[in-house]
């Protein structure tokens, strides 16, 4: 299997790409992401590579980050989600928006993938919660957990439960018209800044500034 290719690009498309290693060109299917990360034709490029092998064809799916291409790979897990429906969501949202959406629980930002309606943006929140900490995300994830050192790590398995001050707080800045994946994004920052000394008084006007910022 291809896990990765380095080599000049040939051809840019708006999904795709050709990568010309030692006079061979491959055939890359990308993300608009990774596209729009890509350097001019003729430049070096490097390309991590999810090789998918079917009776009738082998296709390479490339990604300018490791962890994009891990996104991708949690992404096909889920029923109702191939490659192109998978690419579709890592042109729209980077892993990181992708983590704090599915965190948060808000399928708005998803829906915004060509291929994703409502059905299948409750479907990916449903199936991937529990999973999506694989990723990694800083400062996405974790809250710091009740009564923390300030300055302390923050605890990566508290960000699956929001309770109490945060959830609160996010409630808040949702009532105040805030998208859920952009108020829980905000809460979080703040929260980490914060550590163990958040009140919801302290934790509002922080997020508000975070989303201001």
């Amino acid at each position: 299997m291809i896990a990765r290719l380095k080599g000049l690009l040939d051809e840019v498309g708006a999904d795709w790409l050709v990568l010309d290693v030692g006079g061979v060109g491959y055939l890359v299917f990308c993300s608009a992401r990774t596209a729009r990360a890509m350097p001019g034709r003729g430049e070096a490029a490097t390309l991590h590579i999810e090789t998918h092998v079917r009776e009738d064809h082998i296709h390479l799916y490339g990604f300018a980050e490791q962890r994009e291409r891990d996104a991708f790979r949690l992404l096909t897990t889920v029923q109702g989600v191939g490659a192109k429906v998978a690419l579709a969501l890592l042109g729209a949202l980077s892993p990181d928006e992708l983590v704090t959406a599915i965190v948060a629980q808000d399928k708005a930002p998803l829906t915004r993938a060509d291929g994703v309606g409502p059905r299948l943006a409750a479907r990916l929140l449903t199936e991937l919660k529990d999973r999506i900490v694989a990723l990694g995300a800083p400062n996405a994830l974790a809250f710091p957990a009740p009564g923390a050192t300030p300055g302390a790590p923050a605890v990566a398995g508290d960000a699956a439960v929001m309770d109490g001050i945060t959830a609160d707080a996010v409630s808040a800045l949702v009532n105040l018209g805030y998208g859920r994946a952009d108020a829980f994004g905000a809460v979080t920052r703040a929260c980490q800044a914060q550590a163990g000394s958040a009140t919801l008084a302290t934790l509002i006007p922080a997020a508000l500034k975070e989303l201001a910022g």
